[in-house]
């Protein structure tokens, strides 16, 4: 099993980014006993500003072949933190790879988005992405928390 993040655009060094890092090493560490990958974070980059297409190009290159995808969408589902880990152990048990997708400024471009297995939505709120890439990291580690049985999450 593998599990993907595929963002459009960088993240520079500060606090979102340490804040991304700091999530997916608690994953690492809590998910290893569960049979939970290493979170890999592809990050791509319209450089030639095509829009959401060129980036829907780009980000269909990052997902592993069969891969379940999951893409971030403000009219996406919500579901709970214990929905989302419910969720991921499926995946896990089916030893399916996932790729959670992020979109640019503009979203997830149509096509691409309804290719999605899974559209979830943190709230009906939008999110900047960068934001997007710390709530996803910290409900990856919450879910792997609660599938440990620890104390991390608390209802």
């Amino acid at each position: 099993m593998k599990i993907v993040i595929a963002a459009v655009g960088r993240l520079r060094k500060g606090p979102e980014s340490a804040l991304v890092a700091d999530y997916l090493d608690r994953f690492a560490k809590t998910g290893r006993g569960l049979g939970l990958p290493v979170v890999s974070l592809t990050e791509i980059d319209d450089r030639k500003g095509g829009g959401m297409a060129t980036e829907a190009d780009l980000l269909t290159r990052a997902i592993p072949e069969g891969a379940a995808l999951i893409a971030l969408d403000e009219r996406g589902d919500q579901p709970s933190s214990p929905e989302f880990a419910a969720r991921l152990a499926g995946y896990r048990d089916q030893a399916r790879d996932v790729c959670f997708l992020i979109g640019g400024a503009d979203g997830i471009d149509p096509a691409l988005r309804a290719r999605a297995d899974w559209q979830i939505s943190f709230s009906r709120m939008v999110w900047p992405h960068m934001l997007a890439r710390v709530m996803l990291a910290e409900q990856l580690y919450r879910a792997s928390t609660i599938l440990a049985g620890g104390p991390y999450h608390r209802v």
